[in-house]
């Protein structure tokens, strides 16, 4: 860890000296005008289950919600996977996944239990807690796995738009986000990394001071990825009955820049409350993104919804 305090001190230095504008939005070095506000309203765990899959695509096709990632080492990815392919123009990434932590349903790390058995508990699955991945695994591990997850996934012809991380398990440890900003600068394939003002997430993860936040933000844009000035994170943890008044809340705050909002859209059948205890915190995203309130407060406040795929699109053109 201190050589990766150094790190990070030489970072921050190189971030001051070279000048960079804490003014200017992502957004606006992405081609919007000044004062844009730009929203990604993202589904994870799609591939999870078929209720997961249900849930993301009504989300897609008749609310708000307009990107997603999937859990490649999960059970239902055939199916999302076909969707995938039947509509290509979706902005699609990859949900990537250290964890597996329901009880009864469990799944395993792509790369194989003799390629990464510190990803490993004792019933022959992932772990079920961030906390026990870092005490037992590595970076080396962690990049392992990673690749996997992309490996499948190009295997099936599926190119994901973005990479993101189920249960921010990658955020925990300094080594494997330094892990997973070379795979994605590697790949060329965009990740999710708040590096703006950061307002929502700075306050959600105090351990994680702003300017260190915009450090890791410029390098990963120097990589030639895009990056997002903000990250909300917090829908999992409200009651289904407040859903719609919370986002039209948080809609109506956003400041300017690149915010992505996550949820966890599910349409459940009766089986879902028997692999997990969250059916009515993910029904209650499903009926948010489908509500006719929160489509006017994003009409309403001028917000510009955009894509993983459109970013990158953009960031491409910069260096033209």
């Amino acid at each position: 860890m201190p050589v990766l305090r150094t790190l990070i001190c030489l970072l921050i230095l190189s971030f001051s000296q070279n000048g960079y504008s804490q003014d200017e939005t992502y957004a606006e070095k992405l081609g919007w005008p000044k004062g844009s506000k730009l929203l990604i309203m993202h589904i994870d765990d799609a591939g999870m289950s078929h209720d997961s899959n249900l849930g993301t695509i009504k989300a897609l096709e008749k609310g708000v919600a307009n990107s997603f990632s999937v859990m490649m080492p999960c059970p239902w990815v055939p199916e999302i996977l076909d969707y995938i392919e039947k509509n290509p123009k979706v902005d699609a990434g990859l949900h990537l996944t250290l964890n597996a932590e329901w009880d009864l349903f469990r799944w395993g790390p792509l790369a194989g239990k003799p390629t990464v058995p510190g990803l490993v508990d004792k019933e022959g699955a992932m772990w079920s807690s961030v906390e026990d991945v870092v005490k037992n695994s590595n970076a080396d591990e962690v990049e392992m796995e990673i690749r996997a997850q992309i490996d499948r996934a190009r295997t099936a012809g599926f190119e994901p738009t973005h990479l993101d991380s189920h249960m921010g398990t990658i955020f925990a440890d300094l080594e494997y986000v330094q892990r997973y900003m070379k795979v994605g600068a590697d790949t060329q394939i965009p990740i999710m990394v708040p590096g703006g003002h950061a307002t929502f997430i700075s306050a959600q993860n105090p351990d994680w001071p702003p300017a260190m936040i915009k450090v890791l933000g410029k390098q990963v844009w120097d990589s030639g990825l895009p990056v997002l000035d903000d990250l909300h994170n917090y829908s999992y943890g409200w009651k289904r009955e407040d859903k719609v008044k919370k986002y039209v809340e948080v809609i109506r705050s956003l400041k300017p820049g690149v915010t992505m909002m996550i949820n966890h859209c599910t349409d459940p059948t009766e089986n879902f409350p028997i692999i997990s205890s969250s059916t009515e915190t993910r029904l209650g995203d499903l009926e948010a993104m489908v509500h006719p309130d929160v489509r006017k407060a994003i009409e309403e406040e001028g917000i510009i919804m955009t894509t993983w795929r459109e970013l990158k699109e953009r960031r491409d053109k910069v260096d033209e």
